[in-house]
């Protein structure tokens, strides 16, 4: 039926690879934590990877069987979901990925994305933010606007320690601009 509702996207596979294709995309982004593709396989891998977080947070026997039965490396990815991932997102109450789209990488121009795990160590919106926050305060602007506050309580909101990671971040992002005045200043 054209123009049907679709539950999800086929990416023009049959069912057995697509769901290869997305358990292969959950195990790579589990074990980097950030990974780079296509938008559509992007978006369809958020969905299975916001399902095997919200198992990872039941921690049932039937849960670690459902998420077993997913990963192509479950050994060493199971005790991560029901550890740090656990942990990490306990408080939270979804939305445990984030895509973004970056400029087409392929040479067929197809929609890149990247997808994340957020609130992690390669978080790319929290480095974002506190680049723009410490570049502010460079310039003398201790006010923030009303996108970067937005921006700074969506990166601290569910963070443990949000605020104070922030502030690490920002301290060390001006530590590296003053060295790098330097070496420019010491070359001319």
């Amino acid at each position: 039926m054209a123009g049907g509702a679709a539950k999800y996207r086929h990416l023009s596979r049959k069912s057995s690879h697509r769901q290869a294709l997305l358990r292969n995309l959950v195990t790579s982004l589990f074990k980097h934590e950030s990974i780079t593709t296509t938008w559509p396989k992007a978006k369809e891998a958020q969905r299975l990877a916001e399902k095997l977080i919200t198992l990872g947070k039941k921690n049932t026997e039937a849960s670690r069987r459902r998420a077993l039965s997913v990963f192509y490396t479950p050994h060493e990815l199971l005790p991560k979901l029901f550890g740090p991932l656990r942990e990490r997102y306990a408080e939270r109450p979804g939305g445990y990925t984030r895509v973004l789209r970056v400029e087409p990488k392929k040479d067929d121009q197809a929609a890149s994305a990247i997808l994340e795990l957020v609130d992690g160590p390669k978080d790319i919106r929290f480095a974002m933010t506190a680049r723009t926050v410490a570049r502010q305060r460079s310039q003398g602007n201790d006010i923030l606007n009303e996108l970067t506050k937005l921006n700074v309580q969506k990166v601290t909101r569910f963070r443990k320690d949000g605020v104070e990671d922030l502030e690490q971040a920002i301290k060390k992002l001006e530590l590296d601009g003053k060295e790098d005045k330097k070496e420019t200043g010491s070359k001319q």
